[in-house]
């Protein structure tokens, strides 16, 4: 039955390596989202010596449709980043059903079910983040903190999912002090640092000292804005604690490569199932804080570990975390 089940989905467990294809809609070199899938890539050539390939497309329409042909034509497993082209994903994985999809952070549903999704609950980490938050903007003996409690966020655009981090964000500030005020600037793009640190560089004008990056690389200028005016900054995706040292607390994980790796060994040991939807969140270890070195010499210990007791009763529920509903 194993067997059978293999070859149905594309694989062989003998022979040459398996192939793997990472598609993604925008570009490595982020530091954050797609960086962290490509570690998971890099990982199955460690592990398993899968032959992989990344193909970037940009953020240029025109390369989704062949980018994810060419992916089908070479690969036996290809796990793909969608953002803008669900509906050609669909019809290329409509002319490829043998081939296993795997699309990452977002739900594509085909009418055959051909592709699964790994859909994150985003807004149990965000909560983490806005906890965190809303204890250091109190925190006055903290150089940069004013006595002003709000923090603030900027997202790369404004979509479903960013719109689930917010809403994660501010549960997560609410919990620890129904006081403190969030505000939200959405820069309208992924890929321009320059913006993501006039954004922030408005909010912290505006009274914030907490700016959570929800961004990619565009966020990167959120953690040089903090550094240039003397204020905190929370990370996104991948730990970007070391990137400012000093001024990044933490940062909220989405294991984007610990998914793939993770999906890719259900695959080789039969328990992956094509057209499901896998919900991944901080019980699943697949969402949570990066709390390390440079944040604690930044927070004093008491402050860690009430983070981490937090973090622990999202995991096993103490602390429920609602769903973004659009």
């Amino acid at each position: 039955m194993f067997l059978v089940l293999l070859i149905v989905i594309g694989i062989s467990i003998l022979g040459a390596p398996k192939k793997v294809a990472y598609v993604i809609n925008g570009s490595l070199g982020d530091q954050s989202f797609y960086d962290s899938g490509y570690a998971g890539i890099q990982q199955l050539e460690k592990d398993f010596g899968a032959q992989t390939r990344v193909i970037e497309c940009n953020f240029d329409p025109s390369l989704y449709y062949p980018s994810l042909t060419t992916a089908a034509q070479w690969a036996d497993v290809i796990f793909v980043i969608s953002y803008g082209f669900e509906e050609e994903l669909k019809e290329i994985a409509m002319k490829f059903p043998n081939k296993v999809w795997v699309n990452i952070d977002t739900v594509v549903q085909d009418e055959k079910g051909i592709i699964s999704s790994v859909d994150y609950r985003e807004e149990e980490g965000a909560f983490l983040a806005g906890a965190v938050a809303a204890m250091v903007t109190t925190m006055t003996q903290l150089p940069g903190i004013n006595p002003q409690k709000i923090i603030g966020a900027v997202g790369g655009d404004d979509d479903i999912v960013i719109r689930s981090f917010v809403y994660g964000y501010e549960q997560g500030a609410k919990y620890i002090d129904p006081e403190v005020q969030i505000k939200v600037i959405y820069v309208g793009t992924w890929d321009d640092p320059a913006k993501g640190k006039q954004a922030a560089l408005q909010l912290y004008a505006q009274g914030a000292d907490v700016v959570f990056q929800i961004a990619a690389l565009t966020g990167f200028g959120v953690l040089q804005a903090a550094q240039e005016v003397g204020k905190y900054a929370i990370g996104v995706d991948s730990n970007q604690n070391p990137l400012v040292p000093g001024h990044v607390i933490t940062s909220d994980l989405k294991e984007v490569g610990k998914s793939i790796y993770r999906i890719f060994k259900m695959i080789l040991d039969g328990t992956f199932e094509k057209g499901k939807i896998y919900s991944f969140g901080v019980k699943e270890e697949a969402v949570g804080l990066a709390v390390d070195e440079y944040t604690r010499k930044i927070l004093p210990q008491e402050v860690v570990e009430k983070i981490l007791k937090l973090q622990e009763m999202v995991a096993n529920g103490t602390i429920l975390v609602k769903p973004y509903v659009p």
